[in-house]
């Protein structure tokens, strides 16, 4: 690897540092109402606006990706290709399943809205009754599955950012949560978990 390559994958690892704090700043209560001060009646498309900055930034990190000189991991086989292929495809039924607990219209913010006004209904069905974040589950199922499908360095840092930046990124999408349901959400944490679900008989 010469230290043009190198700094490629450096880049990359920096896209997704400013990709996941800027996902968790942008929904902070915090920032939300100063932009809702700022922003008045046009406020019920903030969301609609971080979604497609948001879906822009994602898709760029792994175009950008795809330009770099791949550095392999190690090489694929049938057997990793398979195994990638089912981790992955698990991932997507999970964000899918997930998906239909949810107001996509309101989740993407095409239906407008003053989330700060109007409170939605906190999920514990489905999917949600196992896990606390399955869309977080699925994200690390499809990373880890596309990393096992192509094992090169890039899928590992797409894989090991999104794993750092878990612990830190539910913990303060946790306290807005708690600041929002209060006692109804900090019962829901102690019932259910994160990340991991705990299939009871």
């Amino acid at each position: 690897m010469d230290i043009r390559n190198f700094m490629e994958y450096i880049t990359l690892a920096v896209g997704w540092i400013v990709f996941y704090a800027s996902h968790t700043l942008l929904a902070s209560l915090n920032i939300k109402r100063k932009f809702r001060l700022w922003m008045g009646a046009q406020y019920k498309w903030y969301r609609l606006i971080y979604s497609l900055l948001a879906a822009i930034f994602f898709l760029g990190l792994f175009v950008y990706a795809g330009s770099i000189e791949p550095n392999w991991v190690f090489m694929p086989s049938d057997g990793s290709t398979y195994f990638g292929y089912m981790l992955a495809t698990l991932g997507t039924i999970i964000a899918v399943k997930s998906m239909k607990e949810i107001s996509a219209g309101r989740f993407i913010g095409w239906l407008p809205h003053d989330d700060l006004r109007e409170k939605d209904e906190l999920i514990v069905n489905g999917w949600y009754s196992y896990v606390r974040h399955p869309l977080y589950l699925a994200l690390i199922l499809i990373f880890l599955g596309y990393f096992l499908y192509v094992p090169n360095l890039a899928s590992l840092i797409h894989l090991l950012a999104l794993l750092l930046y878990l612990p830190p990124g539910i913990y303060f999408e946790e306290k807005k949560l708690i600041a929002i349901y209060g006692e109804v959400y900090v019962d829901y944490q102690r019932n259910v978990p994160p990340i991991l679900p705990r299939f009871k008989k």
